[in-house]
C-alpha cells in the first residue's frame, strides 16, 4: 500500500481543488453514498501517515482550511517548494524535534481510528489498498493484461468533479466518514512534529525491529519498502530485539528513517522513481545474496523482508 511518501503527493495533486464545490461525482465505492458529496464545497486535506482526509462542508459555508490543515498545507508546500528551487538535488533539513521533557502520551486512537459518524460535511479518510493511487484530471491506465487477457482500466472507487474545471479520481481505496482526523503528528515520520525521543524509546522494545518499525502507533506512514530500506541502511538484521540494540544503533536507525522517508518524498516530487537497495533484491549493493523471509508478530500480518546476512549480522 502506498506510504508516507505517497500520500504527501497525493495530497499536493489535491490542493489546487480545496475551496471548489463538487459539482459531479462518480465512482464504485459502496462503502459511501457518493452522491451524498454532491454540491458540497472541498473546505481541506490532511495527511496522518498512511492516511488522507478531505473535509467537506455546505456550498455556501466559508471557504478555507481549519487551522491545523493550514500547518500541513505550509508543510507540504515548503518541501514541494524546496524540491524544486534552482533544481538542487539535496533533501530537506532534519526536522527540528522536541526536547525529552515535552514527550506527550501517545494516543492510541492515532489516525487508524477515527470517530465514525454518518452523513456528509464531515471528513472524509481515506486509507489506500496495494495499488491505490489519487490522480488529477486524467484516469488510470491498464499497463498490462489481466488473467484473463483483457487488458481494462481500473475502476475508480471515487471521482469528483469540480464547479471550476478539472476532477480528482480515487483508486483502490477504502473510505468512510469520521468526525475529525483523530491523530498524533508527533508519531508521523514525515511530520514537522514527529518526536525524536518518542520514537528511540519506541525503538527499545523487546521485540524484533521489523515489527515496531511497522506499528502505526509510533511510525505513521513508515511502510515495509521504508523499513527494508532503513534496516539495511543502518546494517541492522530485521529480527534483531530492539531491547538488545544500544541507543547509537536506534539513533542511526532512525536518522535512517526520517533521511530516506524525506528523500523519498523529494524524489516523487521530482517525478523520479525510488532505486531500493534491497527491498525486492537478490543482491544487496555490495554483492551479497539477499535473503527474503515473511515476518510478523503471532497472529498478525506477516510483511514479507528482505536483508544482506554479511551486511547485517543477526544479534542473539
Amino acid at each position: 500500500m502506498p506510504e508516507g511518501p505517497s500520500v504527501r503527493k497525493f495530497q499536493l495533486l489535491i490542493f489546487p481543488f480545496v475551496g471548489q464545490v463538487v459539482a459531479k461525482v462518480g465512482g464504485s465505492s459502496r462503502k459511501i453514498n457518493v452522491n451524498d458529496l454532491n454540491a458540497l464545497r472541498l473546505q481541506d486535506s490532511q495527511v496522518h501517515g498512511k492516511n488522507l482526509y478531505l473535509a467537506f462542508v455546505a456550498a455556501g459555508a466559508p471557504s478555507g482550511p481549519t487551522a491545523g490543515g493550514t500547518v500541513l498545507q505550509k508543510e507540504a508546500a515548503a518541501v514541494a517548494c524546496s524540491a524544486v528551487q534552482g533544481g538542487q538535488e539535496q533533501v530537506c533539513a532534519p526536522h527540528p524535534h522536541p526536547q525529552d521533557g515535552e514527550l506527550q502520551e501517545l494516543q492510541r486512537s492515532g489516525s487508524e481510528a477515527p470517530d465514525a459518524t454518518e452523513g456528509p460535511g464531515n471528513w472524509l479518510r481515506f486509507h489506500f489498498g496495494l495499488f491505490g493511487s489519487v490522480r488529477a484530471n486524467e484516469f488510470s491506465r491498464a499497463n498490462k493484461a489481466n488473467k484473463r487477457g483483457d487488458w481494462k482500466d481500473p475502476v475508480p472507487r471515487l471521482i469528483l468533479h469540480f464547479e471550476r474545471g478539472g476532477f480528482l479520481v480515487f483508486y483502490n481505496c477504502r473510505m468512510h466518514w469520521c468526525s475529525s482526523p483523530r491523530a498524533d503528528p508527533a508519531s508521523d515520520i514525515l511530520s514537522m512534529e514527529f518526536h525524536r525521543g518518542q520514537a528511540l524509546d519506541a525503538l527499545r522494545a523487546p521485540k524484533p525491529i521489523c515489527y515496531t518499525l511497522l506499528d502505526q502507533r509510533y511510525f505513521s506512514g513508515l511502510g515495509n519498502i521504508i523499513k527494508n530500506e532503513i534496516l539495511y541502511m543502518a546494517k541492522i538484521h530485521p529480527l534483531t530485539r530492539g531491547s538488545l540494540l544500544a541507543l547509537s544503533d536506534r539513533e542511526r536507525l532512525l536518522d535512517c528513517a526520517i533521511q530516506f522517508t524525506s528523500d523519498w518524498l523529494h524524489r516523487k516530487l521530482r517525478g523520479q522513481g525510488l532505486h531500493p537497495h534491497i527491498y525486492q533484491r537478490e543482491q544487496c549493493p555490495l554483492g551479497h545474496p539477499v535473503m527474503k523471509g515473511a515476518f510478523g508478530p503471532s497472529g498478525g500480518f506477516k510483511r514479507l523482508t528482505w536483508w544482506c546476512p554479511q551486511c547485517q549480522p543477526e544479534v542473539m
